[in-house]
């Protein structure tokens, strides 16, 4: 029995009586599952009457958040500074911190993800990138601040060394040690460890903004509504932002244009990229040459992508989502084709590809050859 769903189910019951009179019965309501995150947080749309068609301002999604797993003090926090500022992020209807429990805005189910194609590429990131200038300059260093009673406030932890140390240990631990369980020599530590440090001294000179930390094509999602791509009057809805803080300019990028989960042609990410840097030298965000902008973007990724490929072994090995191991190679990919441009990451990168990939190949081998004995073994008749 799921005793926290039947709790949502009795807060939902009781608290959306107060702006949906039409909710008086258990059986006036309707909760679905909708896709969860890389957490323990889960996501349900509600919705009267059994209509589940979010347009029609009957549904929205509940957020259980488990309080000793999720503090969803950020999410809550970061949702309302933003609104304020201008971005499409959830608006957060009801909230019981205590239980863990939200009721916010359907933005559908219109995942950027599922809708990107050649055609509508150039629009879309064009929109992302726009938003994420939003997002960046949400709140500035000034000599003369002025605070408004009404107006938000927001703190961001900073993206610092240890955190940044910490995520790609992420890499060494849970993909190379426990996923492909390949115990590290002294030498070659010693190669990661001035990797890290070259990664981590990149970041942390570049300009320090607002950072979403999560910023892909899974977390944006196309509104659902009149507007289309063609007039160009569509809205993207932000999600997952609650481990926001203050960091390097060019992360929210690296993690838009080189995604874990789609990859585009070299030509068409540095166009975008060219995109980016000159609307945020424009805001006054950015005062860099493109070729130093370019490295902070290389090298940032990078490091994004060790702390990704760690964060999908350990889903898989310690909360049984095995579903992003599939996402590991690409992400492995970008590591070893950017490093390829730089001669002072030629040696981690012929590690890399010498042996860490092989070794990540024959793994996926060997598990595609035991699926597919046990998928042989299941067709065999069983004697009676």
């Amino acid at each position: 029995m799921d005793l926290r769903l039947n709790e949502l189910k009795n807060w939902l019951q009781h608290h959306l009586k107060d702006f949906a009179p039409s909710v008086s019965t258990d059986s006036s309501l309707t909760i679905a599952p909708v896709s969860g995150d890389a957490s323990f947080r889960r996501y349900f749309r509600v919705s009267i009457g059994g209509n589940n068609a979010p347009a029609d301002n009957r549904s929205w999604i509940a957020m259980d958040a488990p309080p000793e797993k999720e503090n969803s003090e950020p999410f809550v926090a970061v949702a309302t500074f933003w609104r304020a500022k201008g971005l499409n992020v959830p608006e957060i209807l009801l909230s019981d911190l205590p239980k863990g429990f939200l009721l916010l805005s359907d933005f559908g189910d219109s995942l950027l993800l599922n809708q990107l194609n050649d055609e509508n590429a150039d629009i879309l990131y064009q929109r992302c990138m726009d938003d994420l200038l939003v997002i960046q300059s949400s709140f500035r260093k000034t000599s003369h601040p002025v605070t408004q009673p009404d107006t938000p406030q927001l703190f961001l932890p900073p993206y610092d060394h240890l955190l940044l140390r910490r995520e790609m240990q992420l890499f060494t631990d849970w993909l190379v040690t426990k996923k492909l369980g390949y115990a590290m020599k002294p030498d070659e530590t010693d190669l990661l460890d001035d990797t890290f440090q070259l990664l981590i001294h990149s970041a942390l000179h570049q300009p320090q903004v607002p950072v979403h930390r999560d910023y892909h094509s899974r977390n944006i999602m196309l509104v659902e509504g009149d507007a289309t791509l063609d007039d160009r009057d569509f809205q993207l809805g932000h999600l997952d932002f609650q481990d926001a803080v203050s960091g390097p300019i060019s992360y929210d990028l690296v993690s838009l244009l080189r995604d874990c989960y789609i990859r585009w042609p070299k030509k068409r990410v540095d166009e975008w990229v060219s995109y980016y840097y000159r609307q945020a030298t424009k805001s006054g965000l950015l005062d860099a040459d493109p070729d130093q902008f370019t490295r902070w973007f290389d090298l940032m990724g990078i490091q994004r992508h060790l702390k990704a490929s760690g964060i999908f072994a350990r889903l898989s090995l310690r909360d049984g989502k095995h579903g992003y191991l599939n996402d590991i190679p690409l992400t492995l990919s970008y590591i070893e084709s950017v490093s390829a441009r730089y001669p002072e990451l030629a040696e981690f990168r012929r590690w890399l590809s010498d042996v860490i990939l092989p070794r990540l190949s024959q793994i996926n081998s060997d598990t595609r050859n035991q699926k597919g004995r046990q998928k042989e073994h299941q067709k065999e008749p069983h004697s009676q």
